[in-house]
């Protein structure tokens, strides 16, 4: 049976009282450090999402308004290639058997695998309309893309599409328990977040979200809770994972898109097109902010890499200045 948990009434009074609280609060030390910026010279446009090779050390980027994904060698910090054939790429995700890079194409709705060493294409599947955030489940050993329809199942060996997780709209970020069945997926157009069940490919229940335009999202295993990101008001909603319950709210970085969390430090990192990183530590059952760091505006994408302690921002070209890659690692409190 579905369950709707928490009301926008409530929601919305404990954001604005958070963010009257955090106006007068000052800002901590930056808990992350530029260490490397690479130059895109001819990306152009958009940039969405991030994969990363742990093989190679090899960051791979969606440049969604180049029509191209970029190629970068995180250990000499420098970019390596620009691939071509590709349609709005959105969603990435690196797959370790067979090592690849599954790049979801919105403009043409289609799942396509590359080979991460040759770059070559394996295959390439229609996934359905806008085909957005991609997710490895490492348990199954197959690729979730998110579409208009809900989340497709695609073995990455065979190409095959499978089974899908019905959800009316338009899913955004989503994630994949790595302890159970369970799959969490944003609907940004209904303030929810779905629970989905990836053995029986069905949804088990419904969160509604205390703030609007929910679009990223992330895990604390651990700690068993769900963190959401918001835009409308700035936000990032925490939920309980085991019950669905809204544990809390706190204001953030505005126009995010990406957030993650680094469990050995027990942060949050919420990137926001406001032209900052905001860094969340662990309090109690909820988050404090300890630091903002700058970037540039429209920088709302990017990708964690804890095996690195490093989080990598994109930054479109604007303003006459190029597009870039801005690499921070993580230092200790």
């Amino acid at each position: 049976m579905n369950r709707i948990t928490g009301t926008w009434a409530l929601g919305a009074a404990f954001v604005a009282a958070a963010c009257a609280g955090a106006a007068s609060q000052p800002e901590g030390p930056p808990l992350l450090r530029l260490v490397n910026t690479i130059v895109l010279k001819e990306v152009r446009g958009r940039i969405d999402h991030l994969a990363f090779d742990s093989v190679s050390q090899r960051l791979f980027v969606a440049a969604l308004g180049n029509d191209t994904v970029e190629v970068l060698d995180t250990v000499a910090g420098t970019a390596l290639r620009s691939l071509s054939g590709f349609h709005e790429p959105q969603g990435m995700a690196f797959v370790p058997e067979p090592r690849s890079i599954a790049v979801a194409n919105g403009a043409s709705g289609t799942l396509q695998l590359l080979d991460a060493e040759t770059y070559q294409t394996r295959w390439v599947v229609a996934v359905g309309d806008d085909a957005d955030n991609v997710r490895y489940d490492a348990t199954a050993k197959r690729v979730f893309v998110a579409a208009v329809g809900g989340l497709v199942a695609v073995d990455p060996a065979s190409g095959r599409v499978g089974q899908r997780i019905p959800i009316s709209g338009h899913p955004e970020s989503f994630q994949v328990a790595a302890d159970g069945a369970n799959v969490f997926a944003n609907l940004p157009g209904k303030s929810e977040v779905v629970v989905g069940d990836r053995s029986s490919m069905t949804v088990t229940a419904r969160w509604a979200v205390p703030c609007g335009a929910n679009y990223p999202m992330a895990l604390d295993t651990e700690g068993q809770r769900l963190f959401v990101g918001c835009r409308r008001p700035a936000s990032v909603a925490i939920f309980d994972r085991s019950s669905g319950r809204s544990v809390g709210s706190v204001p953030a970085v505005g126009d995010t898109d990406d957030l993650f969390y680094d469990p050995e430090r027990r942060r949050l990192y919420v990137i926001g097109g406001e032209g900052a990183v905001d860094v969340f530590v662990r309090d109690g059952n909820g988050l404090r902010r300890a630091a903002r760091v700058p970037t540039r505006d429209g920088a709302r994408t990017g990708l964690w890499v804890g095996s690195q302690s490093r989080l990598y921002v994109a930054v479109p070209a604007r303003g006459g200045k190029p597009a870039e890659i801005r690499v921070f690692l993580a230092q200790q409190d």
